[in-house]
């Protein structure tokens, strides 16, 4: 199990999700810088569950406790160590998954991995849980970013099959980014927030749950950060944002939407702009050739429905090898979307960070 990430800056998230504690150590971190904790503080309590109908009622504060790296509240350039406590827990409410596995989940994989000794409870280190840690790390990440003039910010684009206004990628600006990660909602029209509310209540109330698409920006960032092959700015931010539980799809600009279109109305031409090169669009989100050129680098994350709902689902007892039905209990987000936009961002910072550094 890898639970590590990052050349420079290197990450390693520890705990589960019913377990004592959940946490985060953070290597390679400049010694000096200064932190705002009220800056982290707000982004944990963007991602925490238990206040808003489209979330778990599973009430967790996470607050972070700095064990380690952080002298009044300024970086010493040692690790930093950071736990968060988990106060409330049932973990009586997964016993039958121990042999009754959930349908599109990581419980029957795990089991075969792990010869069934893994920890069910809540998802274990499977858990979207984990994901505090992460944006504790993007938060610290975030802000010596933004030391460099590089700013992150992220919308929901989707839920089911209600979409925010398209933004124009060449044109994103930071107070925009600053205002969507000051929202607990955040959309760039905020008179899609009803509707997309609406949506996932509809799920809620039929006992299901519903996915959709949050985009990421960051502004800042000179030409030429990343490199070819297995070094792009692409792959390295993939494999953070597909360690965030339910993504099941990245990608950067058009992305898909590339496959049906002709060069000549997709390439991003160049002008000189104030003296300096600029692209006319902005259709590869910022990375050409897994480098950056000078835009705004847009990424864009698809996320699966929660496959923990409360209706019966088909699965199998792995003691008596029976087709067997799974009734779910426990709290469980009827869309993870909108707490999702922090983890994105966080992702996304962290990633950058790296290839800054």
């Amino acid at each position: 199990m890898s639970s590590s990430i990052g050349d420079n800056i290197k990450i390693s998230v520890f705990g589960e999700s019913h377990g004592k504690a959940i946490g985060c150590v953070i290597d390679g971190l400049p010694a000096g810088v200064k932190l705002d904790m009220d800056a982290v503080y707000k982004d944990m309590s963007r991602r925490a569950p238990g206040k808003d109908k489209t979330a778990t009622p599973r009430l967790e504060k996470d607050i972070p406790h700095i064990l380690s790296g952080v002298l009044d509240s300024t970086t010493t350039g040692a690790p930093l160590a950071m736990m968060i406590e988990n106060t409330n827990t049932k973990s009586g409410d997964y016993s039958n998954l121990m042999t009754v596995p959930r349908p599109s989940h990581s419980d029957y994989p795990a089991f075969v991995k792990y010869n069934g000794f893994n920890d069910i409870r809540g998802g274990g280190h499977f858990s979207g849980r984990l994901t505090a840690p992460i944006v504790f790390a993007g938060a610290v990440a975030k802000q010596i970013l933004a030391q460099k003039g590089i700013i992150v910010g992220a919308h929901i684009k989707q839920i089911g099959s209600v979409c925010d206004t398209a933004v124009d990628y060449n044109d994103i600006s930071v107070d925009m980014l600053n205002k969507l990660s000051s929202m607990t909602f955040s959309v760039v029209d905020e008179s899609v927030e009803e509707k997309m509310r609406a949506e996932v209540e509809k799920a809620r109330l039929n006992l299901d749950s519903v996915g959709g698409v949050v985009e990421c920006f960051a502004v800042g960032l000179p030409a030429g950060v990343g490199g070819n092959i297995f070094d792009a700015v692409e792959s390295k931010l993939a494999s953070i944002l597909f360690g965030i539980p339910a993504v099941k799809g990245v990608q950067f600009g058009l992305g898909f939407d590339f496959a049906d279109k002709n060069a000549s109305k997709v390439n991003d031409e160049y002008e000189i702009k104030d003296g300096k090169v600029a692209t006319l669009s902005n259709n590869n989100g910022g990375v050409l050739g897994g480098m950056t050129d000078g835009a705004p680098v847009v990424v864009s994350v698809a996320f699966k429905p929660t496959p923990s709902i409360a209706s019966k689902q088909r699965s199998v007892n792995l003691q008596t090898m029976q087709n067997a039905e799974l009734e779910i209990k426990g709290r469980h987000d009827p869309c993870i979307v909108p707490r999702a936009v922090p983890v994105v961002e966080a992702a996304v910072a962290i990633g950058l960070l790296d290839l800054m550094m």
